[in-house]
């Protein structure tokens, strides 16, 4: 491996950088700085991992990291800029400049004219660019001026351009483990240089338990709920009451506008179609807790019961239009009762697709043999031009003639079509 090249600062900005490094959030000053320290991931970098050993090797092509808040993406790439003696450039996407862009590019040529040290340039949440920003990222990977390590929590396939995924090896991070977030609780609470450890806390088993739980997978929301605790304990020892009551207010993360939110339908829509209305009534409380508009899955929900009930049982249409009304009506949180009964009724009534089935079978007919005349039977004859071109001539009235059943309804050319099953 070749001889490690510090960053590029001089000793006015290190000192500076230290004193930012002690009056940093508990999460910034925990963040590992090397692999022994990394908890989580492991099938990603553990040890012998194929990542491992490109970085180990120093031969690590441009990188995409995907995964929720807090499961290490950031932490990663700067180890990884220490591993490979590489300069860390972070960039963020939001607010990406081209000038700004062009300035760094700029001196990372000239880092490697000089210094001849390699830069990974970093971009936070990556999937925030437009197409024509990455593109602007396409000569600088294909000649190797830059390693890129992109992070998001958006599906890359929908968010990144082709050009940029055929250049980059995408990893999938996942949320931590509530053992993982034990551990990076246990180093917070004993280490008295970067973390709590000079505050002396003394919390009960089920308190931390707690503290894993609420973090949801984050790493970042658990230490700023251990940060919390150090600075509003008081002296008293941290339990389970006051870990309650410190994270009253805790909202769970839940994008509206990402993938999650997708995602979440998607298990609601599933679990009421499979006739499983507990974890329908879960997955429903979860986007309400995660303050989804009721609205939308009121919406969501009528439109299961037509589509999937259908008519089964016609009566879950109903429900769900009343359970919108009723959202509407009174809004939350009065009318989640209203939801849930809808969920749980069309999780648990019979299924029938076979309207939804149709429609599309007579949408294929319709794009297959465009504008077919309506047969002249069924035509309306106002005119004596219309009753002269035979339009209505052999009609048969139902009422007067049941045998009116068994006439012709569809065009020729769709003559015997059976769309219901």
């Amino acid at each position: 491996m070749p001889k490690k090249i510090p960053q590029t600062d001089d000793l006015f900005e290190q000192g500076f950088r230290a004193e930012l490094e002690k009056s940093a959030p508990l999460a910034d000053r925990m963040r590992p700085r090397d692999f022994a320290d990394f908890v989580g991931q492991q099938k990603i970098v553990g040890t012998g991992s194929p990542l491992r050993k490109q970085i180990e090797s120093d031969s690590l092509a441009s990188l995409v990291f995907w995964g929720p808040p807090g499961s290490g993406k950031t932490t990663l790439a700067k180890i990884i800029s220490v591993k490979t003696n590489s300069y860390f450039q972070p960039m963020s996407a939001i607010g990406f400049a081209t000038a700004e862009f062009r300035k760094t590019i700029q001196q990372i040529l000239e880092r490697r004219k000089m210094q001849k040290q390699k830069t990974i340039l970093f971009i936070d949440e990556i999937h925030r660019l437009n197409r024509a920003q990455q593109d602007q990222l396409l000569p600088y990977l294909e000649k190797g001026v830059i390693t890129l390590i992109g992070a998001t929590t958006e599906n890359p396939s929908f968010e990144l351009n082709s050009a940029i995924l055929s250049r980059s090896q995408v990893y999938v991070l996942n949320s931590l483990q509530i053992s993982d977030l034990k551990i990076l609780a246990k180093n917070a609470l004993q280490n008295s240089e970067r973390g709590l450890g000079k505050f002396a806390l003394q919390i009960t088993d089920e308190a931390l338990d707690r503290i894993c739980e609420l973090a949801n997978g984050d790493a970042r929301i658990l230490f700023n709920i251990l940060e919390r605790a150090a600075f509003s304990v008081d002296g008293q020892k941290i339990d389970l009451a006051f870990v309650e009551k410190l994270v009253a207010n805790l909202v769970l993360f839940y994008d509206k506008k990402g993938e999650e939110h997708y995602n979440l339908i998607s298990a609601l829509h599933k679990s009421m179609r499979d006739g499983d209305a507990d974890a329908a009534l879960y997955w429903l409380v979860r986007m309400l807790e995660g303050g989804e508009d009721p609205l939308y899955i009121a919406r969501r929900v009528v439109r299961f019961a037509s589509e999937d009930v259908g008519l089964a049982d016609p009566v879950a249409l109903q429900i769900a239009l009343a359970a919108k009304q009723t959202v509407e009506f009174l809004g939350l949180p009065e009318a989640d009762t209203a939801l849930g009964q809808a969920v749980v009724y069309c999780a648990r009534a019979q299924k029938s697709n076979s309207v939804y089935v149709a429609l599309g079978q007579v949408r294929a007919d319709i794009q297959k043999f465009g504008n077919l005349p309506v047969p002249l039977d069924l035509r309306n004859a106002p005119t004596k031009l219309m009753q002269e071109l035979d339009y209505g001539k052999n009609y048969k009235y139902f009422h007067n003639d049941p045998s009116a059943a068994q006439q012709q309804h569809l065009p020729d050319e769709l003559r015997g079509r059976k769309y219901l099953k």
